[in-house]
């Protein structure tokens, strides 16, 4: 059975940074388009950043463009999101996602079919 694990949230000062990771077990995410989202306490889930297969292609939010990066590392069979310059607005659970659509880096919730369980971001003021 194919699962993904987030881990590297935590709570952190505005302007601060993380780096969340994506580990797959039971399967290789080389094969896969990944992508981030996160969803707020009382709001729907929202599109992050996406990567496809091969990395050729990413896409981001508006909110997160010039502080997010998101990276493929087919070695460790990991899909990371760096975030600098937090704010408290990223306050959010992170999830992590794989579509077998790969080629390219997909923006929205019902583009992906496996979902991890997420991992709480905080950022304080």
């Amino acid at each position: 059975q194919v699962q993904l694990v987030e881990s590297g949230g935590g709570l952190v000062q505005a302007g601060g940074s993380l780096r969340l990771s994506c580990a797959a077990s039971g399967r290789t995410l080389i094969s896969l388009a990944m992508g981030w989202f996160r969803q707020a306490p009382g709001k729907e889930r929202e599109f992050v950043a996406a990567i496809n297969w091969s990395g050729s292609s990413t896409d981001y939010a508006d909110s997160v463009i010039g502080r997010f990066t998101i990276a493929r590392d087919n070695a460790k069979n990991t899909v990371n999101l760096r975030m600098s310059n937090l704010k408290a607005e990223d306050t959010a659970v992170y999830y992590c996602a794989a579509a077998t659509l790969n080629g390219r880096a997909w923006t929205r919730v019902s583009q992906y079919q496996l979902w991890g369980q997420g991992t709480q971001v905080t950022v304080s003021s």
